[in-house]
């Protein structure tokens, strides 16, 4: 081990600050990449084999700048909390060593550091992002106003995120793979089912649609869907009309064409008899 210096960690610190964890300082180091283990809890799924070579060239050139973060474990073992692509790069390169800002975290904080320092300092997809915010929410018992506070973002952008884990896995997987951007993904969302926002995702990918064309696609969809409902109402509200006037008492619908109640009132025990008698009942 090298010698030791204390630093303030301000980025993350500031962002954790709102956290019933104790913010401590970090202490940088240099320390033996076999003694580090993954995390787990990293967000970031699948890293770009030819992008960590070109890191490792990069490392091999130049060092590293940012250092990676983890936390203390027992037997002097360390677990990485951010900065698993130069870790891997750095193991491409057999380097023994790799500088550290070291954290003294319990399992219970893990998660939110490791979520909200790649949240704020790599560059995750749209869902890889999306499932971030949720795990937090979880997690931490948040909702999406705090989750906000804590990572710099309004509710709103939140949201949009958090949809996205509403859309099928196919055109969650388009987003992972850069298929399409998230303003396809978010006119997708407006398509109320999901048969339908796969038909239209793969005519983004068949015709190269750009994210506004999706978007008049999608509002085109959705206007002639409200007009098939008000014609829906208004054929209830004339088979409503008929139906009163055959009981000569006001009758009324709930549901839709295809599913509903048709519901008949009546106000004493002779008027029930008159009803039942117009129905042949008795």
């Amino acid at each position: 081990m090298v010698n030791k210096r204390n630093t303030l960690g301000r980025g993350l610190g500031s962002l954790l600050k709102s956290s019933d964890n104790k913010t401590n300082d970090k202490i940088f180091d240099e320390i033996k990449i076999k003694n580090i283990i993954a995390n787990n809890q990293q967000p970031r799924k699948s890293f770009d084999k030819d992008k960590i070579a070109e890191l490792s060239l990069s490392i091999k050139q130049h060092g590293i700048i940012q250092p990676i973060t983890v936390r203390r474990l027992d037997n002097n073992k360390f677990q990485l909390i951010s900065g698993e692509r130069r870790f891997r790069a750095s193991k491409l390169l057999k380097r023994e060593t790799i500088p550290a800002f070291i954290r003294e975290s319990d399992d219970k904080n893990l998660l939110e550091l490791a979520l909200i320092e790649n949240i704020q300092r790599e560059n995750l997809n749209s869902i890889e992002i999306a499932i971030s915010y949720k795990k937090l929410i979880d997690e931490l018992n948040i909702n999406q106003e705090k989750l906000g506070n804590r990572v710099g973002k309004d509710r709103t952008t939140i949201n949009n995120y958090l949809r996205l884990l509403k859309l099928p896995p196919t055109i969650q997987k388009g987003l992972i793979d850069n298929k399409i951007q998230m303003g396809h993904a978010r006119s997708l969302i407006t398509i109320d089912t999901s048969e339908l926002q796969l038909k239209i995702y793969q005519l983004i990918l068949i015709n190269k649609l750009s994210v506004r064309k999706t978007e008049e696609i999608a509002r085109n969809i959705n206007r002639t869907s409200t007009s098939k409902k008000n014609l829906k109402s208004n054929n209830l509200e004339k088979l409503e009309s008929k139906l009163s006037s055959f009981f000569g008492t006001k009758i009324s619908t709930k549901g839709d064409e295809k599913s509903g109640k048709i519901i008949i009132p009546y106000k004493s025990t002779n008027d029930l008899n008159r009803i039942l008698e117009l129905l042949d009942i008795i």
